[in-house]
């Protein structure tokens, strides 16, 4: 089986599902963002829901894909940095456990941590502070890190420290990875198109994004956005919710169906989608069916809080790809 490697950022995520979108506003959180935060916001931040019932589990874009991609039978790797301490802690214990490796190194900062507020209609806002994850450097990254993998993916959230992500990326490419890049919020790529633009155009294999980082980067709706997308890189998707995504290379390009969900929390939907994707592609598998790998994998996400699929789901998505 191909092997995947990713970097990104280590984070704990404090999942609150609110009875309405009062507190996006008080803490200025435009809804469906993602929004650095430092740790006197936090602070105020946990002060106001922790009597409210949360969960406190490990997170981070790269680091959800990569847990999907180990479920699913992919050895899989992650690089980030995080604080020795309660927090790091569970996150390196969340990654042994779905059997992840791990090139964690430390930091005397605290574990970041990103508070996900999930509104009725299962919209998700992040408000993050990175702690420990920002202190991740180019010069963490050594090249031998990088040997006997196939695949290497990145999250766009790693913007913030853009040599880090020049490095990460030249590194994969002199290794021959098929490279994948998340894009990550659609504030993100307003404040970095530019970036991204020459990271796809000049590293990039596959580039997923959701239906608003599309428009942002294209100034396009989803049809036009992801023919525009796949000029920069090998394998264009976007993805529009429950209306399924949209997948091209080159001159191919196949809409494919939302999978059936209950859906009740959208975090990680996006992230699991790649897991999904870069497994099934993994396999040799035609775009439609990586499609609809993706989808699969991505239902089962939003019909539960936070981004842990259980195990017996796992098994039975295992024996689904297993039938392709």
């Amino acid at each position: 089986m191909k092997s995947i490697l990713g970097i990104g950022n280590a984070l704990v995520d404090i999942l609150a599902t609110l009875d309405n979108d009062e507190l996006l506003l008080q803490f200025n959180l435009p809804k469906g963002s993602m929004q650095h935060v430092d740790e006197a916001v936090s602070s105020r931040i946990w002060d106001e829901i922790r009597t409210r019932g949360v969960q406190i589990v490990a997170g981070g874009s790269t680091s959800n894909t990569l847990n999907g991609t180990a479920e699913l039978g992919m050895p899989s790797t992650f690089i980030g940095k995080t604080g020795k301490d309660e927090l790091g802690r569970l996150f390196a214990d969340d990654q042994q456990a779905h059997g992840l490796q791990s090139h964690l190194l430390y930091s005397p900062q605290a574990t970041g941590h990103c508070t996900v507020f999930v509104s009725p209609d299962s919209e998700r806002t992040m408000a993050t502070c990175l702690g420990a994850a920002i202190d991740l450097v180019p010069d963490d990254l050594q090249p031998d890190m990088f040997d006997g993998y196939d695949y290497f993916h990145i999250e766009g959230y790693l913007v913030q420290n853009p040599d880090l992500v020049r490095r990460a990326v030249t590194l994969a490419k002199s290794k021959g990875l098929f490279i994948s890049l998340d894009l990550a919020s659609y504030n993100v790529v307003e404040a970095h198109k530019a970036f991204l633009a020459d990271i796809m155009q000049h590293y990039v294999d596959i580039v997923f994004a959701n239906e608003a980082e599309a428009a942002i980067f294209t100034g396009q709706p989803p049809l036009s956005a992801v023919e525009i997308l796949s000029r920069y890189c090998q394998i264009a998707v976007v993805k529009i919710g429950d209306h399924g995504s949209l997948v091209q290379c080159g001159k191919e390009q196949h809409r494919i169906p939302a999978c059936p969900a209950n859906a009740i929390d959208a975090t990680g939907a996006g992230d699991l989608y790649a897991s999904g994707f870069l497994y099934a592609h993994a396999l040799g598998l035609p775009l439609t069916q990586c499609g609809i790998m993706a989808s699969t994998v991505a239902a089962k996400v939003v019909e539960i809080i936070g981004c842990r699929i259980d195990k017996s789901t796992w098994e039975s998505l295992r024996k689904l790809a297993a039938e392709y």
